[in-house]
């Protein structure tokens, strides 16, 4: 079930909305886990079994490391281990345990030729948000163990924090620290509700509006083989929009429909566009990610505790895994190491970029094109039509006669509304974080309508998919 479709928005919101507010304050976060479940499981109820088995293993461990005394350390350590071991191992087997074995068949088939039977793969079907969730509630184990929080007894509290259907899919990630006080005690009041219909409202605008729009351009540009310089900048451009306002839309909504059942979540998109260096982009950028890939694993590296070499190391390790976090493919551990480079190459410039001494318009300018390039790594379905786009984006590639009918599909009146519109809100209009903090007569009149358009736009369109659902 995503968001943006009829039987979220008709049926299951408004029904768990009246059921939420219907039942005694001790309940409702054991209704919320319930309906978070049928969320979740209404497109393969079997996924919910994943999500348990997580939920249990580190709720169970969390107790452990909890209640352990100072004297038991070596216990804490082993439940520690089982929680990563758990999640990781179940990340593993169900996103990349294909990947690694087409990868090793390669290998030897290289190496040996066909000598060598090659290993047989198995594909599963992808868990929706099994990145995110696992991540989420391995967290828990961690800051136990850290004594950066404390355990919480009631097992449907926790379940709710793992399982919370407006984040759980998609992020942001919420680091339980951030909400164990909300979970056990939180406050309802009409502004924050208020607030929240703001943010969902925005965050559907986004969506529909915007991100839709921009990925059929995008669409087109990729699937076009060799087209001409402009026209695959325009649709690198596109991409750009899409994955922006389909994340940073999902986000408004997820921290919109937080708020309407009293919980606040932090912010996880901060105009990255207008970044003026690689490392800005990654403070601005899916914040909620780049703060766990800090705290659990550039950190624990070292940080930036063994000078700037090793700090620049550490910068592109962490940023290789996470492309992989993305997905399992050659063309998201390239990406990956497009930006690990680039962070790099900052850190040893002094967090500085080449360019640091132009204006700062011109280095938001230079910084964006940089982003452009490693989202054809992201976009492409092969690391073959990655080269093969890259090439056109350079006129390095010949384009045959026939790439002449393109123009006429990207470049209509609605396509380039769309993109002045897209490019309009990326650069000059408020963000949703502060734009709905005071909500006056012509701020609701402009939202409603926006919803009514929303949903009109909706019921005509076919093409309405959630990128951030394949990871």
């Amino acid at each position: 079930m995503v968001f943006s479709s009829h039987i979220f928005l008709y049926y299951f919101l408004p029904l768990s909305l009246l059921l939420y507010f219907s039942v005694p304050v001790r309940r409702r976060n054991l209704l919320l886990t319930g309906l978070s479940y049928l969320f979740y499981g209404w497109s393969n109820p079997l996924f919910t079994l994943l999500l348990l088995f997580s939920t249990v293993v580190d709720y169970r461990c969390g107790l452990v490391i909890g209640r352990a005394s100072g004297d038991q350390q070596r216990r804490r350590k082993i439940a520690l281990a089982i929680s990563i071991i758990a999640n990781l191992g179940l990340l593993g087997f169900f996103k990349y345990s294909g990947f690694a074995l087409e990868s090793c068949n390669q290998l030897l088939a290289a190496l040996a030729g066909e000598s060598l039977a090659p290993l047989p793969v198995l594909h599963f079907l992808l868990p929706l948000g099994i990145s995110f969730y696992t991540f989420q509630s391995m967290s828990y184990s961690i800051d136990l163990y850290r004594g950066q929080a404390r355990h919480i007894e009631n097992f449907f509290d926790f379940a709710c924090f793992v399982s919370m259907f407006p984040q759980l899919v998609a992020g942001p990630i919420i680091r339980f620290q951030e909400v164990a006080r909300q979970l056990v005690e939180r406050t309802h009041s009409l502004e924050k509700f208020a607030r929240g219909v703001a943010f969902f409202i925005l965050g559907l605008s986004k969506k529909i509006l915007l991100a839709n729009s921009c990925g059929k351009i995008a669409d087109l540009a990729f699937a076009g083989g060799s087209i001409n310089p402009l026209d695959a900048w325009f649709g690198i451009v596109a991409y750009s929009f899409q994955i922006y306002f389909d994340f940073s839309g999902y986000s408004d909504m997820a921290i919109g429909l937080g708020l309407m059942f009293g919980f606040v979540f932090a912010k996880n998109f901060d105009s990255p566009y207008r970044a003026a260096s690689i490392t800005e982009f990654w403070q601005r950028w899916h914040i909620s990610l780049s703060t766990w890939l800090r705290e659990y694993l550039y950190i624990p590296l070292g940080g930036n505790r063994r000078g700037r070499v090793r700090t620049a190391v550490n910068l592109a390790l962490v940023m290789l895994l996470g492309g992989l976090w993305h997905g399992a493919s050659w063309n998201f551990v390239i990406w990956g190491a497009v930006h690990g480079v680039l962070l790099g190459g900052e850190r040893l410039l002094g967090k500085r970029p080449l360019y640091h001494s132009f204006p700062r318009p011109l280095r938001v300018a230079a910084t964006f094109v940089l982003v452009l390039i490693a989202w054809v790594f992201f976009r492409a379905e092969t690391l073959g039509a990655a080269l093969a786009y890259l090439g056109s984006l350079f006129a390095l590639t010949p384009v045959p006669a026939s790439s002449s009918l393109l123009p006429a599909l990207l470049y209509t009146p609605y396509h380039l509304l769309a993109m002045a519109l897209a490019a309009l809100v990326v650069w000059r209009a408020p963000q949703s974080w502060e734009w709905s903090r005071q909500l006056g007569p012509v701020k609701i009149v402009l939202l409603l309508l926006l919803l009514a358009l929303s949903l009109a736009v909706l019921s005509m369109q076919s093409y309405n998919p959630f990128i951030y659902f394949n990871f």
